[in-house]
C-alpha cells in the first residue's frame, strides 16, 4: 500500500484533469496524483483518432486561457494536432511527475475515521488523498444502441472512437451505423477510399456551416509575436459562441430562428436533390440534439459511392445489416457511430460515500454513488454531491453545452475546486453538501431546463428516456461563471477527522 497521503487525487488524464493539476500547481499545491487508466494521457483526444477527427470549437477558444497558448495551424483542430499539444502541454509543465498511467481506478471509497479517500487500482494499489477528484468526462463509454446481432457479423467492426487504423478500407463495403458528430466528420473520408459506403441515419442533424481553413504563416507568427492579437481572436470566439446560447436556451425564439435559416440555406447550397434534402432535415427545434458544423458532410453524400439509408435498422447479420423493410445491405466493414453511454457518469467505477465509523474502510458501509444516482445522476452546481465528502466532479452533471467551449466551463469549476480546497485546510475538515441544498438548486435547474431546446420533442443523450436532462447546463457560460465566482461555505457541512 502506498503509505503517503496525498491531499488530492484526480482521476483521468484528459484535459479536464491535467487543468486541475496545472491549476493546483498554480495554487502552490504540489501533493496531488493523476490516475489514468490508459497508457497515453489525452482523453477524448487519445481515444478518437479516427479519420478527419476534429474540434467543432475554434483552436483558439480550445485551450486554457491561464496557459501558454499553442501555435495552432487552422481554424480548427484536428485530432493529431490536439493531443500533440497536450502532450507537449504534460512536458512543459511539469505534470508528467504527477501521472500514474496504467492505474485504472475500481473503487473509491470514503474513510469516516481517517476523514480521507482510499483509492483501490485495477492492480490492487491503494492511494490515499484528502480530497477525490472526478474528471471522467461525458463522452469516453462507447454505446451501441442495443443494435441486435452484432456479434454474429463476419467482417470487421469497431465503435468510431476505437477506430482500427489497421484495417484497409479501399474498395471495402462500408457502413456507418450513425450520422452524428462523430460521422460527419469520418464519413467523407472513408468516402474517399471505401468501395462503397452505406450510412444508416435513424434521425437528421441540423448542420450548420464550419469554415474552417489553415492559418497563414503570417497569421501564425502574428499569434505568437503578439498575445493581444491571440486574446482578442480567443475573446472574439468566446462572445460570439455565447450568443449562440438564444438558440438553446429558448425555443422558437430570434436566434433559433436565425440558426434555422442558416442550416437550410446550408443544406439547399449543397444537395440539390429535394427528396434527399427532406430526409436530411429535422422535425424537432434546433438545439434539441447536438448542433452539427460541417462543410464537407452533405458534398460527401452526394457522391456515386454514398447511399443514405433511413429505414430502422432491424439488425446485424453475419454478412451485414438487416433493415426493417426486409432488405440486407452486405457489408464488409461495419463502423458504430453510435455514441456514447451518457447518463451514469460513473463507468465502472463503484464510489462510496460516508458510513459508520471504520477503518479499513469496508465496501458497502457507506452511500455509493451509483445508488444515489439511480433515478439520473445530479450534483450541486455539477461538482458535489451530498454523502461525498472532499469529491468533486469536473464536467459532471449538467455542466454539458451546446453553444460554447467546455475548457470555458472547466475554468471554472478549477477555482471553484481550489476555493473548497483551501477552505477545507483551513477549516481542518471536508466538505460535504448538505442535502437540502442539491436538492433545491437541482429542482431550480430542472425547472429552467424544461423551457430550453433541449427539452424538446427529440431522443437525445442529453436527458434521461423519462426526459430528465442530465448533461447540459441551462444557461450561458457567463451565467455559470457568476453561480461558481464565490464558495458558499453555508452550503456544506463540515467533517472532521473521527467526525
Amino acid at each position: 500500500m502506498d503509505t503517503e497521503v496525498y491531499e488530492v487525487a484526480i482521476l483521468g488524464a484528459g484535459l479536464a484533469g491535467l487543468g486541475m493539476g496545472m491549476r493546483l500547481k498554480m495554487a502552490g499545491e504540489e501533493s496531488f496524483v493523476i490516475l489514468e487508466k490508459e497508457d497515453r494521457v489525452g482523453g477524448t483526444w487519445r481515444d478518437n483518432s479516427y479519420p478527419g477527427a476534429s474540434c467543432d470549437v475554434q483552436s483558439h477558444l480550445y485551450w486554457f486561457s491561464f496557459d501558454e497558448q499553442p501555435d495552432w495551424s487552422r481554424v480548427f483542430a484536428m485530432q493529431p494536432e490536439i493531443q500533440a499539444n497536450i502532450e507537449r502541454l504534460v512536458a512543459r509543465q511539469g505534470l508528467n511527475h504527477h501521472i500514474r498511467l496504467n492505474a485504472e481506478i475500481t473503487e473509491a471509497v470514503w474513510s469516516e475515521d481517517a476523514a480521507l479517500w482510499v483509492i483501490t487500482t485495477l492492480s490492487g494499489e491503494q492511494i490515499r488523498a484528502r480530497a477525490f477528484v472526478a474528471a471522467w468526462g461525458q463522452l469516453n463509454r462507447p454505446s451501441f444502441k442495443g443494435i441486435e446481432g452484432r456479434e454474429h457479423f463476419d467482417g470487421d467492426s469497431w465503435h468510431s472512437a476505437r477506430w482500427r487504423h489497421d484495417v484497409d478500407l479501399r474498395g471495402k463495403r462500408v457502413a456507418s451505423i450513425g450520422n452524428g458528430a462523430s460521422a460527419v466528420q469520418f464519413i467523407p473520408e472513408v468516402a474517399e477510399v471505401a468501395g462503397h459506403l452505406t450510412v444508416f441515419q435513424r434521425t437528421p442533424n441540423y448542420c450548420v456551416p464550419r469554415l474552417d481553413r489553415p492559418y497563414t504563416e503570417e497569421e501564425r507568427r502574428m499569434f505568437l509575436d503578439d498575445p493581444a492579437t491571440l486574446r482578442e481572436s480567443r475573446d472574439g470566439f468566446y462572445w460570439e459562441h455565447e450568443g449562440w446560447i438564444g438558440a438553446m436556451k429558448l425555443q422558437d425564439n430570434p436566434v433559433a430562428q436565425e440558426f434555422t435559416r442558416i442550416a437550410r440555406e446550408h443544406l439547399e447550397s449543397q444537395v440539390p436533390d429535394p427528396e434527399l434534402r427532406e430526409k436530411l432535415w429535422p422535425k424537432y427545434p434546433i438545439g434539441c440534439k447536438r448542433l452539427l458544423i460541417a462543410d464537407t458532410f452533405y458534398p460527401a453524400l452526394m457522391r456515386d459511392n454514398v447511399d443514405l439509408v433511413t429505414e430502422r435498422i432491424e439488425r446485424i447479420e453475419p454478412q451485414g445489416v438487416r433493415t426493417d423493410d426486409g432488405r440486407l445491405h452486405e457489408m464488409d466493414v461495419i463502423v458504430y457511430a453510435t455514441g456514447f453511454e451518457t447518463l451514469s457518469f460513473l463507468g465502472h467505477v463503484d464510489i462510496v460515500g460516508r458510513s459508520p465509523k471504520s477503518w479499513p474502510p469496508r465496501r458497502g458501509d457507506g452511500v455509493s454513488l451509483r445508488d444515489a444516482w439511480r433515478e439520473g445522476p445530479e450534483a450541486y452546481l455539477g461538482m458535489t454531491v451530498s454523502g461525498f465528502p472532499n469529491m468533486f466532479i469536473l464536467y459532471g452533471p449538467n455542466t454539458n453545452l451546446g453553444h460554447n467551449s467546455i475548457i470555458a466551463m472547466l475554468e471554472c469549476q478549477f477555482d471553484y475546486v481550489v476555493k473548497a480546497l483551501e477552505a477545507s485546510k483551513a477549516e481542518r475538515a471536508a466538505l460535504d453538501l448538505r442535502p437540502e441544498v442539491l436538492e433545491h438548486f437541482n429542482a431550480e435547474l430542472q425547472d429552467e431546463l424544461r423551457g430550453t431546446s433541449f427539452a424538446g420533442a427529440c431522443n437525445s443523450w442529453y436527458k434521461t428516456p423519462d426526459g430528465r436532462i442530465t448533461n447540459n447546463w441551462s444557461g450561458s457560460v457567463e451565467d455559470y461563471r457568476k453561480r461558481t465566482a464565490e464558495l458558499d461555505l453555508d452550503a456544506y457541512e463540515l467533517v472532521p477527522a473521527g467526525g
